[in-house]
């Protein structure tokens, strides 16, 4: 049992000096790039869109799916999720 923990823990110690992330923080940048992804397909922007790029596409689409134009206040949390999260990521990369 000792042998198995010790492996264990060569192998995340392993795992972080080879990725510098440890092995539970794997799993958390591909759902954080999967979000990225979604939210880029909602505002129908591409990778490497800017921020203007992504405020405009934000607005066209609320224009879209504004509850006074027939859509749903869920649509435009969506909306302004997506645009928030792809806003905070330009930052991150700077």
């Amino acid at each position: 049992m000792t042998k198995l923990l010790l492996l264990a823990a060569l192998v995340c110690v392993a795992v972080k000096l080879l990725t510098q992330r440890w092995p539970w923080e794997l799993g958390q940048l591909q759902g954080r790039s999967h979000a990225e992804t979604l939210a880029r397909n909602l505002l129908g922007v591409g990778p490497d869109a800017g921020h203007e790029q992504i405020i405009e596409a934000h607005r066209r689409l609320l224009a879209m799916v504004h509850p006074d134009r027939g859509g749903s206040n869920e649509a435009v949390h969506e909306a302004n999720a997506a645009r928030d999260l792809l806003l905070a990521r330009l930052v991150d990369r700077r």
